[in-house]
């Protein structure tokens, strides 16, 4: 076989191989455990697919039909919590040093003096606070992370300085409120990635949530997606090993026709040496 040949077949055989490794990136909710409204959706109005590659689908909560006492204790200024939902992650485990990486996007029809916020927390073993990795709530002319009256966040954003993308959001997930705006504040923030760096090696829970703020009135949601730890997804199973029962992966478009391709010809040529 010329040495042409072996490049070719080779390439053919090592690009299609490769293709093996790429998994399906739809996040999943199934195991996690939620209060009051949340869900996955496609793209929908506002709210576009996030920049994890791959993704066909994301994560989220609304105060829409959200519950009681679903809230961050201590934080929000002057006023009062009154509904929300939030959904906590299965247990995923981490080394010291490892790096936890999502993509949010902040969703709210409401304002002013009734300004709604969502955040992210990650939770130890025990399900008690780790780290608030951020929170967001709209101020007019301001950041929108972490807001007014709010804890700064304990996670690297990109991009650093979040404002609101502004107006009444189109987005199902608000019910009625869609397409609506109280006052100044309303909007969205568009698609942010946060990472964090875990402080020492322990089992985690990953936490999302939304509060209405003084009123149960206008809506606010909160999409989520691209959680990894490591690299590798929080809701893969064993850590993604297949070995251990987690997903195999799933072979994009092409890679089945270049191994087939690179097969091929390594048997055509074995045929023409006989």
């Amino acid at each position: 076989m010329s040495k042409f040949k072996r490049i070719v077949i080779g390439s053919a055989l090592t690009l299609g191989l490769a293709g093996f490794v790429s998994t399906a990136s739809a996040i999943s909710i199934n195991g996690w455990d939620g209060v009051g409204s949340f869900g996955v959706s496609g793209a929908n109005g506002d709210v576009t697919l996030s920049p994890f590659p791959g993704s066909t689908q994301y994560g989220w909560v609304s105060t829409n039909n959200g519950q009681s006492g679903v809230n961050l204790p201590g934080v929000g200024g002057s006023g009062n919590p009154t509904t929300g939902s939030a959904i906590t992650s299965t247990a995923f485990s981490a080394d010291s040093g490892d790096l936890l990486e999502f993509y949010f996007n902040y969703v709210t029809s409401d304002g002013a003096g009734f300004a709604d916020y969502a955040w992210a927390r990650l939770l130890d073993e025990s399900k008690n606070e780790a780290a608030l990795l951020f929170t967001a709530r709209t101020t007019p002319g301001g950041n929108t992370v972490p807001g007014f009256a709010m804890p700064d966040p304990a996670a690297t954003l990109d991009p650093d300085n979040v404002s609101i993308i502004a107006g009444g959001p189109d987005w199902s997930p608000l019910g009625a409120s869609s397409g609506t705006c109280w006052d100044e504040g309303c909007g969205y923030t568009g698609w942010v990635k946060a990472s964090y760096e875990i402080a020492a090696g322990a089992n985690y829970f990953l936490e999302f949530g939304v509060t209405n703020w003084n009123d149960s009135a206008f809506q606010s949601g909160l999409a989520f997606d691209g959680a990894t730890i490591g690299g590798v997804e929080i809701d893969d199973p064993d850590n993604g090993d297949p070995g251990n029962g987690g997903p195999v992966g799933v072979p994009e478009p092409g890679t089945l026709a270049l191994l087939a391709l690179g097969l091929a010809g390594l048997v055509t040529t074995r045929r023409r040496k006989i």
